[in-house]
């Protein structure tokens, strides 16, 4: 069985979870835009294509699952997952599986207003959000919500342009420069909306993180939760693997609803009157480490279920109390175009 992990970028870590799996038994095949990406190295096999909004992007793809026997694909960007998701049929046709969620799940998630109201009609606590300068003023001047706020883009990734302001003044002004530099990323090029921005009230409490598993048919299976003890560029850096009924909850609720396929990244705060869900992440997120590490081995069960097995239990000793975090490690990265080991 070969595998196709795309956007690879800096994740080793799941090249190698793959690999281990396989045994030999098939290749991990991993793309990027930057041949440069450490990721590259570690797989089996390293390929060098264009943007993700490129419009060869698609065709390059399935040029590698065609010549390299891909079976299944493994997104791992924000970005490229409505793509991939839209374009399913095109890699069925030469017998890729794409391990990504339908359209109508990623549009929920990547907009992060629509990703309120699915909550907010599922009765799960979700920040007071808002889409104008002017609803939040309005909101503010009756009571409903106060400073500090968080301004973010609507149609965001990794953390890009969220900010904390503190008064009018400073919302009114970032609310600006939020709206010119926005023009200037790459999420200008995935933003469908003029409303483009949230306001958000800001949490206080405790961060945590929580993968939730469904079935290639959506169906929810489990979910792992770890409180974050420390965080780099918004991704999780340290993190202690817990177990808590309230996340189990949420965690099913939100799987047997949405319906996503594999993996799904979740962000939460305990403010300490509850539980509330700030992001989710249809993918396999910056958290994940910690829950394999504590012994959940998400691509084993994805393997599993390629080949028809049902039963994954034995990848699911999840190790509550365990703490983990990561570190940095140097390695020589590609300058050719295209290599294979």
């Amino acid at each position: 069985m070969n595998i196709l992990l795309t956007c690879a970028g800096r994740r080793n870590y799941l090249v190698n979870y793959f690999k281990q799996i396989l045994h030999g038994s098939g290749k991990v095949v991993a793309t990027d835009t930057q041949f440069t990406a450490p990721a590259l190295v570690d797989a089996d096999i390293a390929v060098q294509v264009p943007s993700v909004t490129d419009p060869e992007y698609i065709k390059s793809l399935i040029r590698i699952c065609s010549e390299y026997s891909i079976d299944a694909i493994v997104s791992l960007n924000d970005l490229e997952l409505p793509i991939i998701s839209y374009n399913k049929s095109l890699f069925a046709e030469i017998g890729a599986t794409v391990i990504v969620s339908d359209t109508a799940v990623i549009d929920t998630c990547f907009d992060k207003w629509k990703t309120q109201l699915f909550l907010t009609k599922l009765g799960i606590n979700t920040p007071k959000t808002y889409l104008s300068v002017a609803e939040v003023t309005e909101a503010l001047l009756h009571g409903e919500v106060s400073f500090p706020l968080i301004i973010k883009p609507r149609w965001g990734s990794a953390s890009i342009g969220v900010e904390v302001v503190e008064s009018l003044e400073e919302l009114e002004l970032t609310y600006r420069l939020l709206s010119m530099r926005l023009k200037r990323t790459i999420l200008a090029e995935v933003s469908s909306d003029s409303q483009a921005i949230l306001i958000q009230e800001k949490l206080i409490g405790q961060e945590f993180g929580m993968d939730v598993l469904n079935d290639l048919n959506g169906d929810f299976v489990g979910c792992f939760a770890k409180k974050k003890l420390g965080m780099r560029d918004g991704e999780t850096d340290k993190a202690q693997l817990i177990v808590d009924e309230r996340f189990g909850q949420i965690g099913a609720q939100i799987g047997s609803a949405l319906n996503h396929i594999g993996n799904l990244d979740m962000d939460l705060f305990d403010t300490g009157s509850g539980l509330y869900v700030l992001e989710l992440n249809p993918r396999f997120g910056g958290g994940y480490p910690f829950t394999h590490e504590g012994g959940v081995n998400i691509p084993a069960i994805l393997m599993q279920w390629l080949k028809g097995n049902t039963d994954v239990s034995q990848y699911l000793n999840f190790s509550p109390g365990l703490a983990f975090a990561k570190c940095d490690r140097i390695v020589e990265v590609y300058t050719e175009h295209f290599v294979e080991k």
